[in-house]
């Protein structure tokens, strides 16, 4: 029977046999012993499961990844040592030298970096489009070397919504995936793969640990993609890998365990981007309340959007579930249950606004962080970005007068009595 994913947050990933610990059991080991070298040999030819050094796998992490593909309805999973791990290695897994992405304009900016300037200097280049192109300037963007589409289901910090259904088809036209992170929805309020994404990441750090304790990403794959059916395109999955034997990981491990298997075989043995099991341990203590929480950070986000929409010291409110935003539409469509707790928003009066707003907060804590149990704020002007002129960051898009608030689990009405005092002190 199939469960809901309320029970799957709580259950999923691990079931202990009996007598075997009810927790999830940290394995706190860099080794694993063998009792012969025939033994051991067999997991180097990727001929029998198992592990044997955990800058490659650990038990921990296979328990929880297995939770969190079963939360997205993925055919395997990796954690990772952070969110931005998750999207090189999802990126890298099909990419090389001479590789070319698409990608939405309106990602977060580490991500649009890593994208942009260090896989550039690997040889990949990329194309930028707005979230909202059309299919035809979509179809512009690709070229022959084309190998993924990248995307955000919402953006950091613009809060735009993708399209995913739309990205999805037409990636699937030309014969390459659609990658998609799902960082601030987390599956509890989408599960891209449902919506034709066939790679998912997450920044494990946000709302899926919840309380700021531990970093760590994800990579989900939906077991969907057929990659022998585009072979030409994907050669590292599709034809044999001489440091493996000759393996072809297509081949042998088929649709649903090609790309995270190759991933691990390759990326993690030469890169190292491994989660610790003591960081996988804390985000499945988050994953086991992720869908209390979550109807929270939507409540207080939802709550403090609207409230912000009538103060006269606000020029803009960005939240896609406000009746008056432009995702509004595609934000039923694809996050019927809300979508998360960030709210961006502008103030009138610009930089001075914007710190004299910050300096008189009280709950909400100037950080450089989103998605947590507490709210927290961050002003890019006076932080993140305050190397650039009010010039630029108009050209940017980023206003010397926008806040970013993430609305923690606090009451609402504390958070609005707080954020009106502090507007008030403008």
């Amino acid at each position: 029977m199939e469960q809901s994913i309320n029970t799957k947050c709580v259950q999923a990933g691990y079931t202990p046999k009996n007598g075997e610990p009810r927790q999830i059991p940290i394995v706190q080991s860099t080794t694993f012993k063998y009792d012969t070298s025939e033994d051991m040999g067999k997991l180097f030819d990727l001929e029998a499961s198992g592990y044997f050094y955990s800058r490659l796998q650990n038990p921990t992490n296979d328990y929880v990844a297995a939770k969190i593909a079963a939360l997205e309805g993925g055919a395997a999973a990796m954690l990772t040592s952070s969110g931005q791990a998750a999207n090189f290695f999802a990126l890298f897994n099909i990419c090389e030298a001479g590789s070319h992405i698409v990608a939405s304009s309106s990602i977060y900016g580490g991500t649009f970096n890593l994208i942009a300037v260090t896989l550039k200097k690997m040889g990949i280049d990329s194309t930028f489009v707005s979230p909202d192109a059309s299919e035809e300037e979509l179809n512009k963007a690709f070229q022959r070397n084309t190998r993924a589409v990248f995307g955000e289901t919402i953006a950091n910090p613009a809060l735009t919504v993708l399209d995913i259904e739309k990205f999805a088809k037409v990636a699937h036209e030309h014969g390459v995936p659609l990658i998609v992170d799902n960082t601030f929805p987390t599956p509890v309020n989408c599960r891209p793969i449902e919506w034709g994404a066939d790679i998912v990441t997450h920044s494990t750090t946000k709302y899926m640990d919840g309380h700021g304790a531990a970093v760590g990403g994800c990579v989900v794959d939906s077991g969907k993609f057929d990659w022998m059916a585009h072979a030409d395109k994907f050669p590292g999955l599709c034809t044999p890998d001489e440091s493996y034997h000759g393996i072809t990981y297509a081949e042998k491990f088929g649709q649903a365990g090609a790309f995270i298997t190759k991933a691990t075989a390759q990326l993690m043995r030469d890169l190292g981007c491994v989660q610790s099991p003591q960081s996988a341990f804390i985000l499945n203590l988050g994953l086991e309340s992720l869908h209390v929480r979550m109807p929270r950070h939507v409540e207080n986000g939802q709550a403090v959007a609207e409230f912000l929409e009538k103060q006269p010291q606000v020029a803009s409110v960005s939240y896609p579930t406000l009746p008056s935003n432009k995702y509004y539409k595609l934000a039923q469509k694809y996050l019927p249950n809300g979508g998360c707790g960030v709210v961006s928003f502008e103030l009138k009066g610009g930089r001075a606004a914007a710190e004299k707003f910050m300096k008189n907060l009280k709950l909400a804590a100037i950080e450089t962080h989103v998605a947590d149990a507490r709210t927290c704020c961050l002003n890019p002007a006076t932080s993140t970005h305050r190397q650039m002129t009010d010039e630029q960051l108009e050209a940017a898009g980023i206003p010397a007068g926008l806040v970013r608030m993430s609305c923690g689990l606090e009451d609402k009405n504390d958070l609005i009595a707080d954020i009106k005092n502090a507007l008030a002190a403008i």
